[in-house]
């Protein structure tokens, strides 16, 4: 059993409508994990929410690249860059959080993908992995030493998170079924490959108290 303390964080990563059901960039599944999100996030004193906050005409947009189609890689100036259809477009509906989200106590609402040149998987660094976002900041001067992660996507954004809160001294916990994947090529099995790789554990609810 792993017993949730006062130096944990839950970190909810991009649970808004695009990447839900009806959204520009759905992942399958993405609906089911918002009630029980909710229910584990009570269990957590502090709650981090990230939130997908794209520009329109983002260099990730596939719609930025004419004759190029959502899904293809291109050569960004940091490396390969996946394209997808726009998304989570700053104030518009897919940007918001999904309406059944329910976590009044969390702390904090950190925005990423928002230079317009930069795409942003991680809470903790932009896809140039150069670029902080100051989320390893506000844990490390808050005391918090181990981030649990829950959310969408878990091949990419929960993905890249945990490795970073790693990489930046924290202690990962993927809840595995807190989380839906995109599953591209595949991407998930990799994902899962490389946590294990990093020693990143991935966890039940069942594993908590």
């Amino acid at each position: 059993m792993i017993e949730i303390g006062e130096s944990d964080v839950l970190l909810v990563v991009d649970i808004q409508n695009d990447f839900c059901a009806g959204g520009a960039l759905a992942v399958p599944g993405a609906d089911e994990v918002v009630p029980f999100i909710n229910g584990l996030a009570r269990a957590f004193e502090h709650v981090v929410l990230t939130q997908d906050w794209h520009p329109p005409g983002h260099d990730s947009f596939a719609s930025t690249h004419p004759g190029r189609k959502p899904f293809e890689t291109i050569e960004a100036s940091y490396g390969p860059q996946i394209l997808w259809p726009d998304h989570c477009v700053q104030g518009t509906s897919g940007a918001a959080f999904h309406s059944a989200l329910d976590i009044p106590h969390a702390q904090l609402i950190l925005r990423k993908g928002y230079h317009p040149h930069i795409d942003s998987y991680s809470a903790f660094l932009e896809n140039d992995r150069k670029t902080r976002t100051g989320l390893g900041g506000y844990l490390h001067e808050r005391g918090l030493t181990r981030v649990f992660l829950a959310g969408l996507a878990a091949d990419f954004c929960v993905r890249y998170s945990a490795e970073d809160a790693h990489r930046s001294g924290f202690k990962a916990v993927v809840l595995e079924e807190a989380c839906r994947a995109i599953d591209t090529g595949g991407s998930l099995a990799q994902t899962w490959a490389c946590l294990e790789a990093l020693g990143i554990p991935r966890v039940q609810a069942a594993d908590l108290r």
